[in-house]
């Protein structure tokens, strides 16, 4: 059964500021989450909170997975040098 994809109101703008190009690119991969959450190549984060992460290039997709509800809940989106300033220790 696949996972539900949601994004945070934070990637959505995340998101939304990209280029179409790249969202596209961007996309492909969140959607691919649905079927499999935990990737080849999907790193857990050391933070407090269970955060995992897929690279795209130079670009970074951040998000949570809930096993219980099926559910993929995209936190942020955004290139390497940036995206994880702003995650919670």
């Amino acid at each position: 059964m696949p996972y539900t994809i949601r994004f945070t109101p934070r990637a959505r703008r995340d998101f939304s500021s990209l280029d179409r190009v790249l969202q596209e690119r961007l996309e492909q991969h969140i959607d691919r989450l649905a079927e499999n959450p935990f990737p080849a190549g999907a790193k857990r984060l050391h933070a407090e909170e269970p955060y995992y992460r897929i690279r795209v290039g130079d670009y970074r997709i951040i998000y949570q997975v809930d096993g219980q509800q099926l559910l993929v809940i995209v936190i942020r989106i955004g290139h390497r040098k940036d995206v994880y300033r702003h995650l919670r220790a």
